[in-house]
């Protein structure tokens, strides 16, 4: 299924206290780029973050925002040393009667000491990380589903058009065969009003431009390989995979026999008809920017 790369997603999770809330957003871009806004206990795991993204997204410039939420933060995680507490008040003490400084020592004069305060070691606790993956695969889920869907209306889109293009090829080879007759007799309707004697027209060499004008004339070898990457393009459509790129040759191949065509016609008519595909195919190219 063919699916965008534009797409918002949002999941939720909690457990033991711990909430997570994580948005995706996804916009265009010619590779998979993920930029995360997340909280300072999970920068450790931006990678494994980032190759969690890159098991549901191809292509696509990803953001991501997380929001944490933990019961236990209102808890002060610190605590006072006491004995170093202690012995940096007795060596502040000694500095006061060494230096004969009356002032006595003060609890500011302590706080300039880190060292004074410890934080418990803390186990590493599995339970975070889960959460937020849980949180993480549904943000990523319903962003899969959301460009999914918009995938699908651009193929529906850009099928309408290819099939509106066969179309018009058909009637543009119809066109261009009865060209063939007309120039023929256009040709010899020339050359018979330059020669007043028509028995020294050379037959043979004039079958021969004939067969030349036919042949530059003739663009049913151009309608046949255009129709040609039409179907493959149909195909690629309805492909299961990623099938962008693949996409994007196939409408610089359409467009380049779009161009022979044009340059091969030498009718007014056929030529509106030209740039009539050609108008069809810019618009196709222009949601394929949009494509995975």
């Amino acid at each position: 299924m063919i699916e965008s790369m534009t797409g918002y997603g949002k999941g939720e999770a909690s457990k033991n206290g711990i909430s997570f809330t994580v948005e995706l957003r996804s916009v265009n871009n010619r590779f998979l780029e993920v930029s995360s806004r997340i909280p300072r206990s999970l920068q450790q795991r931006e990678n494994e973050i980032r190759d969690i993204v890159r098991t549901k997204i191809a292509r696509g410039k990803v953001t991501l925002n997380v929001n944490k939420e933990d019961e236990s933060d209102n808890e002060l995680a610190i605590s006072v040393d006491k004995e170093r507490t202690k012995a940096i008040y007795q060596l502040l003490s000694q500095l006061r009667k060494s230096a004969k400084i009356k002032e006595p020592v003060k609890i500011e004069h302590l706080l300039h000491f880190s060292e004074i305060f410890t934080t418990p070691q803390v186990e590493e606790d599995d339970t975070e990380w889960k959460v937020f993956q849980q949180a993480l695969h549904k943000a990523l889920d319903e962003l899969k589903t959301m460009r999914m869907k918009e995938g699908a209306e651009l193929s529906r889109d850009m099928k309408k058009r290819v099939e509106n293009i066969n179309t018009i090829l058909d009637t543009v080879e119809t066109l261009s065969k009865q060209r063939v007759p007309e120039e023929r007799k256009k040709l010899q309707e020339r050359i018979a009003a330059m020669l007043d004697d028509k028995s020294i027209i050379d037959n043979q060499r004039l079958e021969l431009e004939i067969a030349l004008l036919s042949d530059r004339l003739d663009v049913t070898e151009e309608c046949v390989r255009f129709r040609s990457h039409n179907k493959f393009f149909l195909e690629a459509l309805n492909s299961k995979d990623s099938e962008g790129r693949k996409l994007n040759f196939l409408i610089q191949e359409m467009n380049r026999e779009a161009n022979t065509i044009g340059s091969k016609c030498n009718d007014v008519q056929i030529a509106h008809m030209v740039v009539g595909i050609k108008e069809e195919l810019e618009k196709t190219r222009e949601q394929l920017q949009n494509i995975e």
